[in-house]
């Protein structure tokens, strides 16, 4: 992938983040009161764990999940927070707390526990994203925008200099809007998250989380993330994380059409031929870069020929 589509942040694999957040798939919470939670958290296929203290957490347990959090950061342990958002009574001390546990590893591949990065709530403007930033310099951040004030400023939001990546809040943008929960209600909405994303050099945005632990119902919710150009999806439960991965990460026929694509362009004299190769060689090399970086091998399917012929004028990958 090309550093013009993707802005990265290295931190080393660890429990809390198994890999890097710019192409994290799985973004699992788990609520930080429920203590008794987080090593099925870190022992799940989850990308990044995500310890919740704002959503999952009632107001009188506030504090008492924030401890949680500072008492896994101080075991040894790594992980993203999702915080309070800006304004909100409890933000000031969840920044305020937090930036005494922020990670060596942003810096590089030292093994000491701390914050990796936040998910703030709420956001609606970039001063939410700006002032969580000065507070935790260096933290990535992405921002969550679930109402319909955040939507109309996404694209500020999203070239705020504090933002690391944009995330879809879907439960609370229906509760703000109205809107129903199909694909085609929230269309408008998803599309808007991928192009500021892309407009603002952003890696891909994070969508919300399908509900329960029905496989058809988690692969549906990852197609339907894909098909907007989200890369990320929020999970509720370690046992959704597998699905999610597997939902949005290179299939064994997107690798066959990217190996059989770029051999015969090769074989063609690995010239252009037509308007059609450039978006095709960007694609095909986009699919076989993401896969070697999320660990996925290539094993060419006993009946490749059934795969689908890839879009000459799109690049999703």
């Amino acid at each position: 992938m090309s550093n013009s589509s993707i802005m990265t942040t290295y931190v080393s694999p660890s429990p809390g983040q198994k890999v890097q957040a710019d192409l994290a798939r799985s973004w699992l919470l788990v609520n930080a009161v429920q203590q008794e939670r987080f090593q099925a958290a870190e022992d799940s296929a989850a990308d990044v764990v995500l310890y919740d203290i704002e959503d999952a957490v009632a107001p009188k347990d506030k504090d008492r999940a924030l401890q949680h959090v500072a008492d896994q950061f101080t075991t040894g342990h790594t992980g993203w927070v999702r915080i309070n958002g800006y304004g909100t009574p409890w933000w000031e001390k969840d920044v305020t707390e937090l930036a005494k546990y922020i990670s060596h590893e942003l810096d590089g591949p030292h093994h000491n526990g701390g914050l990796l990065g936040v998910m703030l709530a709420m956001v609606e403007s970039t001063d939410h994203v700006n002032e969580t930033a000065a507070r935790l310099p260096g933290v990535p951040i992405v921002a969550l925008v679930e109402t319909a004030r955040g939507l109309q400023r996404i694209n500020s939001i999203a070239a705020a200099r504090g933002t690391f990546r944009l995330a879809f809040g879907v439960g609370d943008f229906r509760r703000d809007t109205g809107f129903g929960g199909s694909p085609r209600a929230l269309a408008y909405a998803r599309s808007q998250f991928t192009i500021a994303s892309k407009a603002a050099m952003l890696p891909s945005p994070i969508d919300g989380p399908t509900q329960g632990t029905i496989s058809k119902n988690l692969i549906q919710g990852a197609s339907i993330a894909s098909e907007f150009g989200f890369t990320g999806k929020l999970c509720l439960l370690p046992e959704q994380t597998a699905t999610i991965n597997s939902g949005l990460s290179p299939s064994q026929e997107e690798l066959t059409w990217a190996h059989d694509f770029l051999a015969e362009f090769e074989n063609d004299g690995g010239q252009i031929r037509n308007g059609s190769d450039l978006p095709r060689l960007a694609r095909s090399n986009g699919i076989i870069e993401l896969a070697e970086a999320l660990g996925i091998e290539w094993t060419r399917p006993a009946t490749s020929e059934n795969y689908s012929s890839a879009p000459t004028d799109t690049y999703h990958y």
